[in-house]
This record gives structure tokens, C-alpha cells and sequence, in this order.
């Protein structure tokens, strides 16, 4: 059943009006008719089973069958402090970190990161919020992760650390502490992590050193050095699979 989130102010009594930009999507690309049946999200946690009664090129209402709490959104807020890197990286990324149930993302400039300017990463926030948008349509979540503005690598530190109960460095440099380790032993009574992921290059020394004294927990992902978008997956995977959120 398709999935769309839509604005609160969409959503009136036991009526649904859908925006322009959908009701195309609804008649034009996915040729849905009056009675077929798709679910609307308010991005406040609720679902509703809406029947099409209009559905033209421009203007499409629906009827709400029934309400529900989302029932598919991860328990544990994962948030993702991710170095800018190349655009199709960085947009994969975005992409599939949010299918697998990251909470926010928020770019982070470094040394190394191929993008300094943040009024250039600004430029690319309405592209990027299309792409987790649909990738939260289409995996069945029930909250649009957040996509906070840019910061600095220093900022990111401090912020990750004061706002988030743990928060891990993602280094190659590590040799001791895995990731695995890291979490053994915090859940339940953990609900909110902070990742922070390096660019191509990873983080420098001085880098490392800096988000360590700040009180960020070095970890590893193994002997093996992983692409920065590979790290990325397979990080919010491990998190996800040591809170039971990879179960059925």
C-alpha cells in the first residue's frame, strides 16, 4: 500500500486534502482511482488508512478509514553526524540509512570533507529532504528522520556529546574498543546514540584526539578499512540489531 507523509494541516476531521505535488503523483504516476486505499503519516507518530473520493491531476481528497499509532519506527533515536562527502555518497547515505531507521542526520564539515562552504550545503537541504522522504515512504517509517543545518567538526563534537546519552566516534585508528563491544550491555536502558562517521580519508589524528578529549567513545568496525558509506550502513545496522530493532 503506498505511503505518503503529508503536512498536519492536510489533515482536517475525517478528511484528508492532498497537495498538488501528490494528488499528480496519485492520478498521473501511480494511475490510483476514487476507492483504491494508501496510508497517510502526519510525521507526529500517527497513521491513517485514507480512500481515495477525488483523485484528479491537481486535487485529490480522501476519506480516513482508520487511525492507528505507527507501529514501525525504531524505539532507540539514533542520530547520524555524517562528514560531508562526495554528493552521490553523501545522498546514499542519506538514502539508506534512513530505511534502515536513523533518526536525524546532520552534515558535518572537517578537515578532509570534500565541501567547506555551509551555504553550499544549505543549497542542497530541499534535494536531500526529497530523497529521505521517500526513502522513509518506502521502508514504512513512521517519523521523517530530521536533517539538522551543517556544523563544524568541532560543534558536532560538542553537540553530539551534551545532547545524546552515548556517542561514538567511528575511527579506523582504533584497535582496541569494536563497536560491538561498545554496546554490549547498554540496552535497554539506552534510547538515544550518537554516531559520528569520518570522510573519504577518514578523521585526522588531531581529529580523533579532539572528539576523544570531548568525551566521545573511539570504536572500531573491524581490522578491515571501510568506505565511508559502507561504515555508515553498517554501523546504524549493528545499533539497530543490539536493540532487537532487526526482529519481525
Amino acid at each position: 500500500m503506498h505511503r505518503f507523509f503529508l503536512p498536519l494541516a492536510c489533515i482536517q476531521n475525517e478528511i484528508v486534502f492532498f497537495p498538488t505535488e501528490i494528488a499528480h503523483q496519485l492520478k498521473r504516476v501511480l494511475h490510483l482511482r476514487e476507492g483504491q486505499v494508501v496510508i497517510v503519516l502526519d510525521n507526529q507518530g500517527m497513521e491513517y488508512e485514507v480512500k481515495l473520493v477525488s483523485s484528479q491531476a491537481h486535487i485529490a481528497q480522501g476519506q480516513i478509514l482508520t487511525r492507528r499509532v505507527a507501529q514501525d519506527e525504531p524505539t532507540v533515536r539514533l542520530a547520524f553526524y555524517l562528514c560531508l562527502s562526495q554528493r552521490e555518497k553523501f545522498e546514499w547515505m542519506l538514502q539508506k540509512c534512513t530505511e534502515m531507521g536513523v533518526s536525524a542526520f546532520t552534515p558535518v564539515i572537517s578537515s578532509r570533507s570534500l565541501v567547506q562552504e555551509p551555504d553550499e550545503v544549505r543549497k542542497k537541504y530541499p534535494r536531500w529532504q526529497k530523497i529521505i522522504q521517500e526513502a522513509a515512504e518506502q521502508s514504512g517509517r513512521g517519523r521523517l528522520p530530521v536533517l539538522y543545518p551543517p556544523l563544524s567538526l568541532e560543534q558536532a563534537v560538542l553537540e553530539s556529546r551534551q545532547n545524546h546519552r552515548s556517542a561514538f566516534l567511528l575511527w579506523e585508528g582504533e584497535r582496541t574498543l569494536s563497536l560491538h563491544q561498545a554496546l554490549t550491555g547498554i540496552f535497554p536502558g539506552q534510547n538515544q546514540l550518537a554516531l559520528l562517521v569520518g570522510p573519504e580519508g577518514g578523521f585526522s589524528e588531531t581529529e580523533a584526539n579532539l572528539a576523544v578529549n570531548a568525551g566521545l567513545l573511539s570504536v572500531s568496525l573491524g581490522r578491515r578499512i571501510l568506505r565511508m558509506e559502507t561504515a555508515a550502513l553498517v554501523a546504524s545496522a549493528l545499533v539497530l540489531y543490539e536493540t532487537g530493532e532487526m526482529n519481525p
